[in-house]
């Protein structure tokens, strides 16, 4: 089972890709998850965006255990402690609040805040965080941003999220600071809501097939 920093950090810099999901139907949760693993892509960050997120996230932690399982969306310690519990092995927040960053290292679980200047992953870093997330990618500068922010923080991997599709997701890759990417280009709300498997599965394994050729270069 997934449950330290060290090993959620390397499985995700395995599959690069983190799957960014808003469930409205707790209904949707398995067959979703279902759909990302048929393509190849056995990870999902479910945000706590729907009131049915907690139980999307029992629901495929019960089902599909050794699947990469996490929360996003995580704004207090109130949802990381629920999010834990409900079976996520790890947070995912928009932001850096440095409380909630404290109370998931209590709890010991791990957490990927939101960082996007230099002073905001100086704190990350205080805190004892090298793992950021980097949000809105796209709206604050994509790859090169995130190449001028490594420059002085070389010990920091960054998850981009936000604007990141099939079509700039090699550009992303490909930046040796990126650890993976987030990304809801395979998981629209339009393809769950419509039921779509097939199609989650496509486009997930278009993803992964493009990470791979990364890796074997």
């Amino acid at each position: 089972m997934i449950n330290n920093n060290s090993t959620i950090f390397e499985k995700l810099s395995e599959l690069r890709i983190l799957p960014v999901i808003k469930i409205s139907d707790e209904r949707d949760a398995l067959p979703l998850a279902e759909a990302l693993i048929r393509g190849g892509l056995p990870a999902a960050e479910i945000t706590f965006r729907t009131d049915c997120a907690a139980n999307a996230i029992a629901a495929i932690k019960n089902a599909f255990p050794d699947m990469l399982l996490g929360a996003g969306t995580v704004l207090s310690e109130e949802t990381a402690t629920l999010a834990k519990n409900v079976g996520a092995t790890f947070i995912v927040s928009p932001g850096l609040n440095a409380n909630v960053v404290r109370h998931c290292q209590k709890i010991g679980v791990p957490i990927i805040p939101g960082c996007v200047t230099p002073t905001e992953i100086e704190t990350a870093m205080s805190l004892g965080i090298n793992v950021v997330k980097f949000f809105p990618a796209s709206a604050f500068g994509g790859v090169e941003t995130i190449k001028a922010l490594a420059a002085p923080y070389a010990g920091i991997k960054f998850v981009p999220t936000g604007g990141v599709n099939l079509s700039n997701l090699r550009e992303y890759l490909s930046c040796s600071a990126v650890l993976a990417c987030g990304g809801s280009f395979m998981v629209k709300e339009s393809l769950i809501n419509n039921k779509d498997w097939s199609q989650i599965s496509k486009l997930a394994r278009e993803a992964v097939t493009i990470a791979k050729g990364l890796t074997s270069l």
